[in-house]
């Protein structure tokens, strides 16, 4: 995909954010819709997967750690192909397979159930370690929240895979500055965060997690990093694309009414009717 066509696509993504925990009337769209632009990078351009064979050997791995977010998160697997788009608004419904948090178990495509924060970095290492162990070529990706990173375990897993070289290894950071109870730096600042992943011997790059030229030159940069495994620090917008619900975190964890639906339904499609001229 070109840029144009990754920027139309997360904005579709973000379109199923929407009416997914409209439906639920329940769900996480902030730290969905600020992650939109690095799923559709990585499930459109990045990862090695193929959604008629979810469980193929030798795919790249996806570990959600912030499960919360699964809205987004479905609504990538579902634009790639992995299941119908209209499922979306099942989100949390009774008899439902996308429950609020991912399921390895029901879901195709997730790799690992997640939802207590802190812990899927850890699935994510050992699945790292797991392919240097057996010699295999996959690549292990794991999207955490800037607020997670205030839990103990990230670091333990941290230390781990800088001490296991793991070179196979990608740990984005959603930097949106927001969490449930409000900033970051407010709540328990984990600033700098670039600095404490180097102290912990990772490869640590920068960028704005909403443009597609850096994100795209980020994982090219980890692709070649050898001996240590690498930390992309994303900053981002919460909310990112629906004017109410950007750097406001009442939206960390809240579902719009249907007059709310219909403001952030056409503020994305504004967005896409713009792209479209371009």
């Amino acid at each position: 995909m070109d840029k144009l066509e990754l920027m139309k696509t997360a904005n579709e993504i973000r379109k199923g954010v929407i009416t997914a925990v409209h439906s639920a009337k329940s769900g996480h769209p902030g730290g969905s819709l600020s992650a939109a632009d690095i799923y559709t990078y990585l499930y459109f351009e990045e990862m090695n997967i193929d959604p008629k064979d979810p469980k193929k050997a030798d795919r790249d791995r996806f570990v959600l750690s912030k499960g919360h977010t699964a809205p987004g998160y479905y609504s990538t697997l579902a634009h790639r192909g992995f299941f119908p788009v209209e499922d979306l608004t099942t989100l949390r419904k009774t008899g439902s397979y996308l429950q609020g948090h991912p399921d390895m178990k029901h879901i195709p495509g997730v790799d690992m159930s997640s939802g207590s924060l802190g812990q899927g970095i850890s699935a994510a290492v050992g699945m790292a370690i797991a392919a240097k162990l057996s010699g295999d070529s996959y690549r292990v990706y794991t999207l955490l929240g800037d607020g997670e990173i205030q839990e103990g375990q990230v670091w333990e897993a941290a230390m781990l895979a800088a001490h296991r070289k793991l070179d196979n290894l990608v740990v984005i950071v959603d930097n949106n500055n927001l969490q449930i109870d409000g900033a970051i730096d407010d709540v328990n600042s984990p600033y700098p965060i670039d600095k404490k992943f180097e102290a912990f011997n990772f490869h640590v790059i920068n960028i704005d997690g909403h443009d597609f030229d850096a994100i795209a030159a980020a994982f090219k940069e980890a692709r070649e990093t050898k001996g240590q495994p690498t930390a992309i620090i994303a900053k981002t917008v919460k909310g990112k694309g629906v004017s109410f619900m950007e750097n406001q975190a009442s939206w960390h964890g809240a579902a719009p009414n249907d007059e709310q639906y219909e403001v952030a339904m056409a503020d994305l499609e504004k967005v896409g009717e713009a792209l479209c001229q371009k």
